[in-house]
């Protein structure tokens, strides 16, 4: 079986375990986690240690700003 995740076109899904580093983020953005757009814990490219409720960074390749990091919250 092909393992999806590491096709070169997938960005890199990294599990945020800090809890101050994910406050900084929310902080930043003014949202609260739930505001944050969603992952599913079954899709491929969610990293295989991610609970529901986790925070997921992606980092993803960019034409206009090198690479674009965005934030996902980990749903059933």
């Amino acid at each position: 079986m092909v393992d999806v995740s590491q096709h070169e076109l997938v960005p890199d899904h990294v599990l945020i375990d800090d809890p101050e580093e994910i406050e900084a983020v929310l902080s930043e953005y003014d949202v609260k986690k739930t505001n944050l757009p969603k992952i599913k814990r079954t899709d491929p490219a969610t990293p295989d240690d991610a609970e529901v409720g986790d925070v997921v960074k992606i980092v993803r390749d960019s034409r206009t700003t090198d690479r674009a990091v965005v934030f996902r919250l980990v749903v059933s």
